[in-house]
């Protein structure tokens, strides 16, 4: 019977086909005409040229954010290095004002060094004070030994800068009148004149340090190289 009614069908459709065929009537497209038509579509010149269009922005927008992330990632592995072989947690610092001239102007770039030995009078060491978040660069003044290893941290520094009139105990937190080896970040070591000056004005005006950083990240980001 299901053999019968599918015979019959069949017959049906095709006799009603013969009757539009020649009264001049279109049959409806079919789903194989429909697929038919978008893989044609899609197989035209500029159906492939947007496909290629497509794919070229895609690996040009990967290479892109590539680049930026691998500039950062280079920027932090130097860090690193620096901060391995100086032994010093802030291996570079910039010179901020003008105390320590004319040794060191304002906007010099130090690269430090924090070897594990005493540090000597005349010597010009970067330290920080506690509740002070920026480290300050001046020369020791004296020192008290009071006959103790410098590893116990007994030693009493005090500092002053080449360019001040007094020393730096106004400097230093209330109640305290002298450094221990411990508030040392590390030693002067290479000078590199003017080179902090951008880091200067990035500290005293916000707005330009982010604009900078917007503009470089533009750069990288739209960059065709």
């Amino acid at each position: 019977r299901l053999q019968r009614t599918a015979r019959v069908r069949s017959t049906s459709m095709a006799r009603h086909s013969k009757v539009r065929a020649a009264a001049g009537e279109t049959p409806p497209p079919t789903d194989a005409g429909v697929e038919g038509d978008v893989d044609a579509a899609a197989a035209t010149p500029t159906g492939m040229k947007k496909l290629a269009r497509s794919l070229g922005i895609t690996r040009q927008s990967t290479l892109q954010w590539t680049s930026l992330a691998l500039i950062v990632t280079t920027a932090l592995m130097i860090w690193r290095v620096l901060v391995l072989t100086t032994h010093s947690d802030s291996p570079v610092v910039v010179v901020l004002s003008g105390s320590m001239e004319p040794a060191f102007a304002r906007g010099d770039l130090l690269l430090l060094r924090n070897e594990r030995r005493a540090s000597e009078v005349g010597e010009v060491v970067v330290f920080e004070i506690d509740n002070r978040a920026v480290p300050i660069v001046h020369r020791i003044l004296r020192k008290h030994e009071n006959g103790a290893d410098w590893e116990d941290d007994s030693r009493l520094m005090l500092t002053k800068g080449d360019n001040n009139y007094a020393d730096d105990v106004a400097l230093y937190a209330p109640g305290q009148r002298w450094l221990r080896e411990s508030h040392i970040v590390g030693r002067a070591g290479l000078l590199i004149p003017h080179i902090g000056r951008l880091t200067i004005l990035m500290n005293d005006y916000p707005w330009f340090k982010f604009g900078l950083i917007g503009i470089l990240g533009y750069f990288v980001v739209t960059g065709k190289d």
